[in-house]
């Protein structure tokens, strides 16, 4: 318990950057959808698509590859710094070679008239890319404080100036009477448009690399060739996984754009990526979750105890999992006005994608296994699974069910990876999970939601309090059943 509760606890820190910040960011979804159109927004959505695709492939499993080795070595700094050595070299290369293509690049994507899209948004891949090491550095030492620290800094600076560009100079610009309109017109260009937000992500990107400065000029640096081919062997089954797993995770508004008449696509993308957005406090758990896990597992893998402490992180985060689920859908009736009001015809896919992201949260947990037993080449095989599932039904699907295809795509991916992911660490690495409680609970959840759903329609205040009278019910119905663990986990009893 006393282990479990310093898990939580650093989950709570590395929350307190990841919640916080994705919050606001949150806050950062009806300056776009109420200030940008449905199609301009799609600009956004798609670019941030490739972001999180091709970051996977210029850290290609290094950030892993840093914790499992970092646990096994006894020069610790060695591997750091081979591992930033590595990352560093590659990540030029990159950034030199897209922008050497830049043109043609725009062109191929379609946006050929916005090649400085392209060479802002590589920017962004190459600093994230590479302060990606250092961040992996702070976890395994548990410098929790600092990693949130700096965290906050480039959420602040990329919040405030989106809303200086889009909510103030983009409102300002034409309009003499406005008290910015000066400042409007020497720093803003209507050209840009949505521009703005990657500008805004580059320069708050930047500043994250000054502030871990220390962390990349106070080492040694060395490089053990040797070292970084045992990483390399390690982390590249890792790569492919990446690769596969966010083709899972955002190949769906890549395909909406190409596979939908042209005339609806751009709009179709914002649509479902604004509604995707909604889902934020499930995907924002499963991230600051596993921020805290992934060196947790590592450093608890010699315990005795250590798969009773898997079975128990997994019991409790589905339990949080249910909870979020059923907060979000039973209040579904006014956080839709986070999204301006011609994005909401994508609600529909709410309820799906909160149940996908569950499902991959529980995936991550049941994936440990692979980790611990050096069998990575199984991530690639299960997410390579998935990959084949996602591009099989958005194929099929998105000509007949538009952006509800991709939904159904993404919630059948997730969902057979964690079933797959479970029978075979049963056989290579078994972890006897409460599957009783983990399925009533999960039961447990859904029932209630289709309780407010059905029988308490609307969204009247009395509906609302309704609802969240429900979701008090699940909340009690989980501390009558695990209050021991609970009382032991906060007494911090052994």
């Amino acid at each position: 318990m006393s282990t479990l509760k310093k898990l939580a606890g650093q989950t709570a820190v590395y929350g307190l950057s990841t919640i916080v910040g994705r919050l606001l960011n949150y806050l950062l979804v009806p300056l776009y959808t109420y200030n940008f159109s449905t199609s301009e927004y799609g600009v956004v959505t798609e670019m941030y698509a490739y972001i999180s695709f091709l970051i996977i492939v210029v850290t290609y499993g290094m950030e892993t590859a840093l914790f499992s080795f970092s646990a096994s070595e006894e020069n610790k700094d060695k591997v750091y710094s081979t591992a930033l050595i590595s990352v560093l070299v590659s990540t030029a290369a990159f950034i030199s070679l897209v922008i050497l293509f830049a043109d043609p690049l725009a062109v191929v994507i379609e946006h050929p008239q916005h090649t400085d899209y392209v060479l802002w948004v590589i920017l962004i891949i190459g600093l994230d890319a590479f302060t990606s090491i250092p961040f992996a550095k702070l976890r395994e030492q548990n410098k929790a404080g600092r990693f949130a620290f700096i965290k906050i800094i480039n959420i602040a600076i990329n919040i405030a100036l989106n809303i200086f560009f889009i909510a103030i100079c983009k409102n300002a610009y034409n309009d003499p009477s406005n008290a910015f309109y000066s400042i409007a017109n020497a720093v803003y260009s209507p050209e840009i448009g949505v521009g703005y937000v990657f500008i805004s992500n580059l320069v708050a990107s930047f500043v994250v690399l000054l502030l871990l400065f220390p962390e990349v000029v106070k080492i040694k640096y060395t490089f053990d060739r040797e070292l970084w081919k045992r990483m390399m062997i390690y982390a590249l089954p890792l790569l492919l996984a990446g690769l596969a797993g966010m083709t899972n995770e955002t190949m769906d508004r890549i395909l909406l754009k190409y596979m939908l008449p042209k005339d609806i696509a751009a709009s179709q993308v914002g649509v479902y990526g604004a509604c995707y957005k909604i889902s934020i406090l499930m995907t924002i758990f499963v991230q600051t979750f596993r921020y805290a896990a992934e060196p947790f597992f590592f450093s608890n893998s010699r315990e005795k105890n250590s798969k009773e402490l898997y079975a128990d992180v997994m019991k409790y985060f589905i339990i949080a999992c249910s909870f979020i689920f059923l907060a979000t859908m039973l209040n579904l009736s006014w956080i839709q006005y986070f999204v301006g009001k011609e994005f909401r015809s994508g609600l529909d896919v709410v309820p799906i994608l909160l149940i996908a992201n569950l499902c991959l949260g529980a995936f991550f947990n049941l994936s440990i296994w692979y980790k611990l037993t050096n069998k990575t080449k199984f991530g690639a095989y299960l997410t390579g699974l998935g990959a084949v599932i996602t591009l099989t039904l958005n194929f099929l699907l998105i000509p007949v069910m538009g952006f509800m295809g991709s939904a159904w795509a993404t919630l059948a991916c997730y969902a057979t990876m964690m079933v797959a992911s479970y029978f075979l660490g049963n056989k290579h690495f078994p972890v006897n999970y409460n599957l009783k409680r983990i399925l009533g609970y999960l039961t447990l959840s859904l029932a209630l939601y289709f309780t407010g759903y059905y029988l308490i329609p609307g969204n009247s205040a009395l509906t609302i309090a309704l609802n969240n009278l429900l979701v008090l019910l699940f909340i009690s119905t989980v501390y009558f059943l695990e209050r021991d663990g609970i009382k032991k986990l906060i007494k911090n009893e052994n």
